[in-house]
């Protein structure tokens, strides 16, 4: 079957796995680069498109570790927040569940009151700007350890808005093992945000067993590796817990080898629920519409097909109830009138 693209771009959505930094645009990423030379990104936008090529996943890291020290000040936080959001408003995506990773802009001097001031200034102008809706879940940033995971959860719990919605755990999974950050996911829940880590992503199956079992994981981050283990699988459906998918970042980090190869075909015939995201879209030269197109060719979907899947989004938010409802019978009346 085919999809227009028109269809998929006049879609109103929702988006549950993107990170703040990793949106930013090449031309977002050039303002701040030329606003601080020092951190040697480039600011030329062909230049840029050569710098997010990435070798392996560990490479990607790298690059997506010098752009978040392109964030030297709380007005760059601010910045780059509302851009990003203005850009994500233009696909039709009416909420989104940003990743931020505080705990990485607080050792580079910006003091956690200070981010949390300039996200949240820029969520309220995006909504009154540009109609879109956001929440915030901090992540801890997997390479810097137990350290990280203290300093977010320091953030999150003590400054921590009421729009913060989630606790997660990104960056590399090989060499940082889930059951160690027990402890910091207790907390969070215990203070009511809901868990969202990364697992899966590079490593097997065994990551998201331990991101279920230690850290009490109700959706999961990527979860490529799982369609490798069926009782995995018959787990995720039967305690509806669901895979955040990004097919063009698993492409672009080679945790698969084409389009073709991904794993979200045996994932859907298993009968897990599973969304479709971006996670880190200019990185990837990708963006959500994009995505919903290969999600679209991948699974043979026609155009209720593809709204059922900004549907499946809407689902599995943290949204509440009113707001969940207002968006799901938006979903509907657009496919019905489209055309």
């Amino acid at each position: 079957m085919t999809v227009s693209p028109e269809f998929i771009a006049g879609l109103p959505k929702a988006e549950l796995h993107v990170h703040h930094v990793g949106s930013a645009s090449p031309r977002i990423v050039s303002e701040l680069a030329a606003r601080h030379p020092e951190a040697g990104v480039p600011s030329d936008l062909g230049e840029l498109t050569k710098y997010f090529t990435f070798r392996d996943f560990g490479h990607f890291i790298e690059v997506y570790l010098s752009v978040v020290d392109l964030i030297r000040e709380p007005e760059d936080v601010r910045i780059l927040t509302y851009e990003v959001a203005g850009e994500m408003a233009a696909q039709n995506i009416r909420y989104a569940e940003l990743t931020v990773t505080p705990y990485t802009s607080v050792v580079r001097g910006i003091a956690a009151e200070a981010f949390v001031e300039a996200i949240e200034d820029a969520r309220v102008a995006a909504l009154r700007d540009h109609g879109i809706e956001l929440g915030w879940i901090f992540d801890i940033p997997g390479e810097l350890g137990l350290e990280g995971a203290e300093g977010t959860a320091a953030v999150a719990l003590e400054h921590g808005p009421s729009s913060l919605i989630g606790f997660g755990l990104g960056g590399p999974e090989i060499g940082v093992p889930r059951p160690q950050f027990k402890p910091y996911f207790d907390r969070a829940r215990a203070a009511g945000l809901r868990s969202v880590p990364h697992a899966g992503e590079t490593t097997g199956p065994q990551t998201i067993w331990d991101a279920i079992n230690y850290l009490g994981a109700e959706r999961i981050g990527h979860g490529t590796s799982a369609p490798q283990d069926p009782e995995l699988l018959t787990y995720l459906v039967e305690h509806g817990i669901v895979l955040e998918v990004c097919p063009t970042s698993n492409l672009a980090t080679g945790v698969v080898a084409s389009l073709d190869d991904h794993p979200i075909c045996d994932m859907v015939a298993a009968g897990v629920h599973v969304t479709v995201n971006s996670d880190d879209p200019p990185m990837f030269a990708t963006s959500l519409n994009a995505e919903y197109e290969v999600a679209a060719r991948l699974l043979d979907l026609d155009e209720t097909g593809v709204a059922d899947l900004s549907k499946a989004a809407v689902d599995a938010s943290f949204m509440d109830a009113p707001a969940k409802t207002a968006l799901l019978a938006e979903i509907d009346a657009y496919t019905a009138s489209f055309g």
